[in-house]
């Protein structure tokens, strides 16, 4: 197998996604059990201590937001309580594709 020279890639840490200026959107995904919802949720908090706004949504038709965040969150921007720029959402994307149809 070729080598593959990755020196000019930044280090694979936190703080690289969290400075990234030009980063809209983190999209985090897996197989069940391994750790979405708290990687999404640590995300989350982490960036709204750089950010204006953010939003975490979860698409998981098993939703757990609302337990990570101890509150009640709904199909619309919830905003997360102890946080004036962080919010959630938790939608049924099946659901809503219906609705468009």
């Amino acid at each position: 197998m070729a080598e593959f020279d990755d020196s000019d890639l930044p280090d694979p840490s936190l703080m690289n996604i969290i400075e990234q200026d030009s980063l809209k959107w983190v999209f985090v995904g897996g197989k069940g059990g391994v750790g979405k919802t708290t990687t999404s949720c640590c995300l989350g908090v982490q960036l709204a201590k750089t950010r204006k706004k953010v939003l975490i949504v979860s698409t998981d038709p098993a939703h757990n937001l609302s337990d990570a965040f101890c509150q009640k969150i709904g199909r619309e921007p919830t905003p997360i309580q102890g946080f004036d720029n962080l919010s959630a959402m938790e939608i049924d994307a099946n659901d809503d594709m219906e609705q468009m149809q």
